[in-house]
């Protein structure tokens, strides 16, 4: 089906709808009203419109037939075209509108260079339908955001939570490296004596930049105290383990409970490359890659498998945050890299992935990259019980506290 875009109309009058937080936006009081335009389905074999009204301050919202809204800043006159696309993509029963403060705030820093988009392929209860089914639709909504967009050069992910995981597979389908050989030919048209550069990888095309994650489950919720929920107990630890069930193929995704074909656990093989999926090329070729993790009480994703390290690896953090800007962030470690490269962890047979330790084997095998950790903390706040939504500022009345959270994030962002 063709997309269409949302419609945008200038006016000028005053609105009270418009968040405080946008006032002042890029120096310019102007702001836009913005309707858009959605798909409501056929009735009696015909097919209307409903258009949506609302107000987004200097915000420019385009969205596609199905609903998908990229946010860019509207300048009065001309205005350079953004080059790099960050996607920001939402968790477990979550939704576009888990991101919109930071996509705001994102918009704020950098209103000439970005085009944020808030995916809204993978929703509610959709979200139950698998990593790897949420991969695809991903894939394909990027590839949509990328073709109405064609100034596009650079490419960013951030995940918050299942949303993490569902970006790791998306990159998998996206991943691009085009050989020596390939360039030769493309050299053709302009002479030999231009040097042959080495391979690109991209992703869909562009040049990736930073995959982010904030409260990601990367080793499942299988393991010991990775669901803090459960308080350590071996005993709910596995009762939720065979009641994975309930939660769809995305709880057997991660509670590492599925046998797709005798194949081993999808978030198992999502540490390796396969010939179709590329996993670890595609995380392995973003410039930068950034792991933000409670260090307690989110009840949901435990500190470990949020940071990607081993339980007796989690640092002990000092009493005060490591900036008075962010009073929530305890910790920062610069990007390192694994000492165990060379060690040979190819086991992923069906019959000999069950003889041995499955978070081992993905700690070991992601940590082959480098990753920076940032661990936040909420600890002597009311928002400390709300943790796992609130490093993302899910609801800004509820979240507020995370903020500083999102503010470390943009501003460690370069376009």
């Amino acid at each position: 089906m063709e997309e269409e875009d949302s419609v945008i109309t200038r006016n000028t009058e005053q609105d009270g709808r418009v968040g405080s937080d946008l006032e002042g936006f890029g120096g310019s009081k102007k702001k836009m009203k913005i309707m858009k335009t959605m798909r409501s389905g056929k009735s009696d074999d015909k097919e209307t419109k409903k258009k949506k009204k609302y107000w987004m301050g200097c915000l420019r919202a385009e969205s596609d037939e199905s609903g998908n809204v990229d946010l860019t800043v509207d300048f009065p006159g001309e205005r350079t075209e953004p080059t790099h696309l960050v996607v920001m993509v939402n968790g477990l029963i979550g939704s576009a509108q888990n991101w919109r403060f930071a996509a705001k705030q994102m918009l704020k820093k950098y209103p000439q260079d970005l085009v944020v988009h808030c995916s809204k392929r993978n929703h509610s209860t959709q979200t139950f339908d698998g990593v790897d089914v949420m991969g695809e639709r991903l894939a394909e909504e990027v590839r949509s955001v990328i073709k109405r967009h064609p100034s596009l050069q650079k490419i960013s992910f951030v995940g918050h939570s299942l949303g993490g995981l569902i970006a790791r597979y998306a990159i998998g389908r996206l991943y691009e490296k085009k050989t020596r050989e390939e360039l030769l030919r493309n050299s053709d048209d302009i002479g030999d004596t231009c040097p042959i550069e080495e391979p690109k990888e991209r992703i869909a095309g562009l040049e990736p930049m930073y995959f982010i994650t904030s409260a990601t489950p990367h080793l499942g919720s299988r393991g010991h105290k990775q669901v803090p929920l459960f308080s350590g107990s071996y005993t709910l630890e596995r009762l939720a383990t065979r009641m994975s069930g309930c939660l769809g193929k995305t709880g057997k995704h991660l509670f590492l409970a599925d046998s797709d074909g005798g194949k081993p656990p999808l978030l198992l093989r999502m540490v390796k490359d396969s010939k179709d999926l590329k996993f670890i090329s595609a995380l392995q070729c973003f410039k930068r890659r950034i792991a933000y993790a409670n260090t307690s009480f989110d009840h949901l994703v435990g500190w470990s498998t949020s940071s990607i390290r081993r339980h007796n690896e989690l640092p002990k953090l000092q009493r005060g945050p490591v900036n008075e800007k962010y009073p929530h962030i305890v910790n920062v470690e610069a990007p390192d890299t694994a000492s165990n490269h060379k060690e040979d962890r190819s086991r992923t047979s069906s019959d000999e992935f069950k003889n041995f330790d499955m978070e081992e084997e993905m700690i070991s095998e992601l940590t082959k990259l480098s990753w920076e950790r940032v661990d936040v903390s909420f600890r002597g706040t009311l928002q400390r019980f709300l943790a796992h939504n609130t490093i993302q500022v899910k609801t800004k009345m509820i979240n507020s506290a995370g903020a500083d959270v999102i503010q470390h994030m943009i501003d460690n962002f370069e376009p």
